[in-house]
């Protein structure tokens, strides 16, 4: 099964094509914005990369957050799109799942939610532990020694380093981003649903009065 795996969640946009567990092109850019301009040109070149035409893609991924509202908007607007012109199902994996995935065995991917608030969410090797919550730094620090109990962890996301602090003894890992590759690898797993977008909270931007 060919997957084009797509991020645009945070700081981040990433973009990978894979056959299977193989990965036969990607790219990635860390970016506070602009998303919207870089996607499309890099899904071609990913794809000219691969040696593949579009059509050739039998399913799309895409992180439907918890993330920057714009950015999410983003990748969710176009694997929309290419799912309806391609006429392929697409899969939509939650953010901090895939930051997960970069890291085996006990993992709390962590986003800075700003507000002084993380997403948080656990996993052990892939299994969730708990869902996805918005949480200040010191319950965050609480619920992560609850559910370790003492066990060795890994921190990962740009959360990880609000947590380094209270958590002296956990792996820390930085990631601005997803990574499309492990995107697409969670997708081919994946029963194909509508995309749909995950958010935590109220957005920040408030109408005028």
């Amino acid at each position: 099964m060919i997957v084009l795996g797509l991020d645009t969640c945070l700081s981040s946009c990433s973009v990978a094509v894979l056959d299977g567990e193989r990965v036969l092109a990607s790219a990635r850019e860390v970016m506070a914005r602009g998303h919207q301009e870089r996607l499309a040109p890099m899904a071609q070149a990913v794809m000219a990369e691969a040696g593949l035409a579009f059509d050739r893609i039998d399913r799309i991924a895409v992180t439907v957050g918890p993330g920057s509202f714009t950015g999410l908007r983003v990748g969710i607007a176009f694997g929309k799109g290419l799912a309806l012109a391609l006429d392929r199902p697409a899969v939509g994996i939650g953010t901090l799942e895939a930051l997960a995935a970069e890291v085996s065995g006990l993992v709390f991917p962590a986003i800075d939610a700003r507000r002084g608030q993380l997403y948080l969410q656990a996993f052990e090797d892939g299994r969730p532990l708990m869902a996805p919550d918005a949480l200040s730094a010191e319950t965050a620090a609480a619920r992560i020694a609850e559910l370790s109990m003492g066990r060795a962890f890994a921190l990962v996301g740009s959360g990880a380093a609000l947590l380094a602090d209270l958590m002296p003894s956990a792996q820390v890992i930085a990631a601005e981003g997803a990574d499309a590759r492990h995107v697409a690898r969670l997708a081919a797993a994946r029963t194909p649903a509508p995309l749909k977008p995950l958010y935590l909270r109220a957005p920040d931007a408030k109408l005028p009065a």
